[in-house]
């Protein structure tokens, strides 16, 4: 999916581009979820790209970027690409053709895994004031309103069926994370008392 981002002052919207089983399941609480979601910003602040993984209704698997390309080419001016790669092996997330996080499928682990519920593919702008900008900080400034986000050339490949990152891809990947990445659930020590995901402890780039 190309996307552009709202202009300005966008504090407090979530653009939202992801797939979900909970309109097909009849039990919600254990839905699928694969999520795209760009936080809003104050004018002149960055825009953040948050990404999250529910499987079985257990989700708190959030990774969080600053965009690289965000001083060359305004994201709100233009459109870049977002990619889900979605198979039966692994997730993976992709802006602009370059990965930037792969969940793996590890259920022999006892870790679980989206892929027995079939998905819709959503896309939509939210109110999130509540979170969405500095932790919900700032608000939404409804005397701004209409805010606007815009979607085109959407495109679904089954030719992604066995697609895995080769050593080009991990090595991109590994640069995006190292220099880009803000939040990884696999790092907050503090929210999960130590304790850490069994995901965590396992290679991200199978």
């Amino acid at each position: 999916m190309q996307i552009k981002f709202v202009p300005g002052n966008s504090a407090g919207t979530k653009i939202n581009f992801f797939f979900s089983s909970m309109q097909l399941s009849s039990q919600g609480e254990r839905h699928d979820e694969i999520d795209f979601k760009f936080l809003g910003n104050a004018s002149g602040q960055p825009c953040t790209l948050h990404t999250n993984v529910y499987a079985q209704g257990k989700g708190n698997r959030e990774q969080q970027f600053r965009l690289w390309f965000i001083q060359q080419f305004d994201p709100t001016a233009a459109f870049h690409t977002y990619s889900i790669v979605w198979n039966p092996q692994r997730i993976i997330f992709l802006v602009d053709g370059s990965p930037i996080r792969a969940f793996n499928n590890n259920e022999g682990s006892g870790i679980p895994f989206p892929k027995n519920q079939p998905m819709k593919v959503y896309c939509s702008l939210w109110n999130a004031d509540d979170w969405a900008t500095q932790g919900g900080q700032i608000k939404t400034d409804w005397t701004l309103a209409p805010f606007l986000a815009f979607y085109r050339n959407f495109n679904a490949d089954a030719s992604w069926e066995t697609q895995r990152l080769d050593a080009k891809g991990q090595n991109r990947m590994r640069w995006v994370q190292s220099k880009f990445m803000i939040y990884d659930y696999c790092k907050d020590s503090k929210r999960v008392n130590g304790r850490f995901p069994a995901e965590c402890r396992r290679s991200r780039f199978l």
